[in-house]
């Protein structure tokens, strides 16, 4: 299975990573929209696990590219912020299928990964 994990924080995107390969995922890691973008035009994926809160650029243009580029691509929300917490992510984004905190346990991830992406096989 391949993952992109679009994280501006790289010490919790190759946290995330780490775990993710000892699951036999194929794991990348971007830290900005551009370079995210840039890879999902050169890569296919099957799960994106996103920050909604990008240092650079915005995540939701990166679900709508994702969704417009790659339509059967999952997309895992992670964020410290409460803005989107009644649910709306769902609502703006057409591929999100969960929407996490960034404490949530690399293990837990991993499995939400796995069953997303299980869902494409």
């Amino acid at each position: 299975m391949n993952v992109l994990i679009v994280e501006s924080r790289s010490e919790l995107g190759a946290l995330w990573k780490r775990h993710l390969e000892r699951h036999h995922m194929k794991v990348s890691c971007v830290s900005t929209q551009e370079a995210a973008t840039s890879f999902l035009a050169e890569n296919p994926v099957e799960i994106i696990i996103l920050d909604l809160v990008l240092d650079e650029g915005a995540a939701l243009a990166v679900s709508d590219y994702a969704n417009y580029r790659q339509p059967d691509a999952r997309v895992i929300f992670v964020t410290n912020t409460t803005f989107f917490s009644d649910g709306s992510i769902f609502a703006h984004s057409a591929n999100a299928r969960a929407f996490l905190p960034p404490s949530t346990p690399p293990e837990d991830l991993a499995a939400m990964v796995e069953q997303y992406g299980s869902d494409l096989h």
